[in-house]
């Protein structure tokens, strides 16, 4: 089968086109077709070998953490999932698999694709939305009536923060670059930006119950968004850390993304619902993944990128 993998970290140009072996599931696995994968910030990461100690994987790594495609065989001891059953997952971050024509899953990772999109756009929602359910779920824990705070809400990771919070009943402002500003405004949020930091949060209508930061600033601009959250409230940040305030009772939160496969169910119906929209920006050939590498690293990615394996 044909894959992309690397067998040293390194620049765009450890990248390989090879023919591999077809994989066999193991017990508890189940062999995937893939349809895509999606790039994410963290492959490039992981692809240098910065990541190496925190995240210790072994070469040759093949890269993609997203995956949508066919399940065609099962491992010994596999139930509820069935061959022909169309799936997404997110793989652990010291496993990836997604960039092949093949690759083998744990079962308990699967979720049913949506059904209201095309598979191949389905492998943008698995860890990006993982991320978000993480960011607005799990540790800001967003409720009706709140106000919430969302810094990079055009990215991946933030337009679904967007639309989570605007479904749980909170009040949003997302802070995003002009081009995004009618999307953000379809999910039902308030646009502003940039964010002036000097001006503080009042400018924004602030201060907020919940802050969630996905863009990366310098550690002082981060400390300056502290102030953006209301007594007692939490800043989640995917981009660096953001100082709490213990005087005010203001929490902080990081995401580390992890796969879950409740909370990704949970975004497949919300999507098969209407209530969660995803937004492709680009969609590249297998073929391209390096080139997809070296845009990201350049800052040329226009956003959310799909690689089609199928």
């Amino acid at each position: 089968m044909k894959a992309v993998r690397y067998h040293e970290f390194g620049s765009t140009e450890v990248l390989r086109h090879e023919e591999v072996e077809r994989p066999v599931p193991g017990p508890g696995q189940v062999l995937v077709e893939v349809a895509a994968t999606s790039f994410n910030p963290v492959d490039d990461h992981i692809r240098l070998g910065v990541l190496a100690e925190m995240i210790p994987t072994p070469l040759p790594i093949t890269p993609g953490l997203d995956l949508a495609g066919t399940v065609v065989e099962l491992g010994a001891g596999v139930d509820g999932v069935a061959p022909g059953d169309r799936v997404v997952a997110m793989l652990p971050l010291d496993v990836h698999g997604g960039a092949a024509e093949y690759a083998v899953v744990a079962a308990d990772l699967l979720a049913s694709a949506p059904r209201t999109v095309d598979l191949a756009d389905a492998a943008s929602l698995p860890l990006a939305g993982l991320a978000a359910m993480q960011a607005v779920v799990e540790l800001a824990e967003v409720r009706a009536g709140q106000t919430v705070l969302v810094v990079g809400a055009g990215g991946a990771v933030g337009s679904i923060v967007v639309q989570l919070a605007v479904d749980a009943g909170a009040t949003v402002t997302a802070v995003d670059g002009p081009e995004h500003d009618d999307r953000l405004r379809g999910y039902g949020a308030r646009v502003v930006g940039p964010l002036d930091l000097d001006a503080g949060p009042a400018a924004v209508s602030g201060p907020f119950d919940v802050v969630v930061n996905h863009v990366r600033l310098p550690a002082e601009d981060l400390a300056r968004l502290t102030a953006f959250v209301a007594d007692g409230g939490i800043v989640v940040s995917s981009a660096g850390p953001v100082p709490a305030d213990e005087a005010r009772s203001v929490r902080t939160a990081g995401v580390w993304v992890r796969p879950d496969t409740a909370h990704l169910a949970d975004l497949v119906t919300r999507v098969d619902a209407g209530r969660l929209r995803l937004h492709v920006v680009d969609r590249r050939t297998l073929a391209e993944l390096p080139a997809v590498h070296e845009d990201a690293g350049q800052g040329r990615l226009p956003g959310k990128t799909v690689i089609l394996v199928a």
